[in-house]
């Protein structure tokens, strides 16, 4: 086949272009033709000509900004561009990922014109909530759920902007007004708790299509080990429960290495210091070695998700490390933590009970040592390229029959 992968971004920016990227790889691999679109950005690996221009968001009149905002909900140059280029390449398929705020459903609307199918993947709850995230001020939020996008606005939900949350639910209300979506013939969702979110949202059934993320198991060497530290990976902000984690791990004889910042990682540093604990060390950022040999060297990863998490890739690479995961029970994370088994669950927000899981383990290093092997077991059996491949594959025969 020939397929067009579009995203707003076309560079390493988050899970969602690892999948994004992923999927590319594994179509190529099998002979399949795969061109990208994106809107040009310094940060892309690259910038073909055919890419859209980039907006210029900053230092620009304030006609300009309103012209800027209403590109954000639909882009007529974005639709041109990509209009361009399915009359240049003239693809069997559409296969788009996140294309809020940049790229628009004007791409979706130029492959309508020309009788072109359109499957796009879900990493958010965007369709259902202006917002991308249910949540409000850091909390779980469904007030918007029975199309009620007003709530965006009435809560300043996005950024706590009147502007910002203003321009995202108009976005919201203009496509399901003209219907844009609606153009889509299939939506891939990585988890069942997603899919059936947008079932709940006033999304079809019959549009929604369950297809997990997967891991290029090669990439990953597992290295099973009971001693060391137990680590965390993830944004430091308040729905990822990194300050859950952290009374959790008060006064435990384990080394709790945090990896990755955000904008909690200065009240983090001040609650340890004010509270003398010595178990944590802020290790920042991390990428390529650095980050493969933290998890290689890992006893087991929390993963306090206080969000309705849709199926994190954090989890997978745990898991193809060899690491069991002690996950919240919440969104997408119990359908890939299977409790007991590759690692345990525990009630979003209760440090008392995260800390009596990891104390548990601690206790029992050969289970550390054997739930690794099941979560390795499960990323290869379930979880592996070829099988995501053909999920893929029968999608697009569906979508253009």
């Amino acid at each position: 086949m020939k397929i067009i992968f579009a995203n707003n971004y076309y560079y390493l920016r988050g899970g969602s272009e690892r999948v994004f990227f992923d999927e590319m790889r594994i179509l190529r691999k099998n002979g399949h033709y795969v061109i990208p679109f994106s809107r040009y950005l310094p940060q892309n690996i690259e910038n073909p000509d055919y890419f859209a221009p980039s907006i210029d968001y900053e230092n620009v009149s304030v006609y300009k900004k309103l012209f800027v905002a209403f590109s954000l909900i639909y882009s007529p140059v974005c639709g041109y561009y990509f209009g361009k280029l399915l009359d240049r390449k003239t693809p069997d398929i559409v296969h788009a990922h996140n294309i809020y705020g940049r790229l628009t459903t004007s791409i979706i609307v130029a492959a309508k014109k020309r009788n072109i199918p359109v499957v796009m993947t879900l990493h958010d709850y965007k369709l259902i909530c202006p917002s991308y995230l249910m949540l409000r001020k850091g909390k779980i939020c469904e007030l918007c759920k029975g199309k009620k996008f007003y709530f965006c606005l009435l809560k300043r939900c996005h950024k706590d902007s009147f502007i910002a949350s203003a321009i995202y639910t108009f976005e919201t209300y203009f496509n399901f007004f003209t219907k844009k979506y609606d153009l889509v013939r299939f939506f891939i969702c990585p988890s069942k708790f997603l899919l059936q979110k947008h079932v709940e949202g006033g999304i079809s059934e019959h549009k929604l299509v369950y297809v997990p993320n997967f891991i290029r198991i090669e990439e990953f060497e597992p290295f099973y080990n009971n001693k060391g530290y137990i680590l965390f990976v993830g944004r430091l902000s308040q729905e990822k429960g990194i300050s859950t984690l952290l009374k959790a791990v008060q006064n435990i004889d384990i080394e709790l290495k945090v990896v990755g910042d955000g904008p909690l990682r200065p009240l983090c540093e001040k609650f340890v210091k004010e509270n003398n604990i010595k178990n944590v060390s802020f290790e920042g950022y991390k990428s390529g070695d650095e980050l493969k040999n933290l998890y290689r060297n890992a006893m087991f990863v929390v993963f306090p998700s206080e969000c309705y998490e849709n199926a994190p890739m954090s989890v997978l690479e745990s898991f193809a490390y060899g690491k069991p995961v002690v996950g919240a029970n919440i969104g997408g994370v119990p359908e890939m933590v299977k409790d007991g088994e590759t690692g345990f669950l525990f009630t979003p927000g209760d440090y008392q009970e995260l800390r009596e899981k990891i104390v548990y383990l601690l206790k029992h290093p050969s289970l550390i040592k054997s739930m690794g092997q099941k979560a390795r077991q499960l990323v290869e059996q379930k979880y592996n390229a070829e099988r995501h491949y053909e999920n893929l594959i029968k999608i697009y025969n569906k979508a253009l029959a």
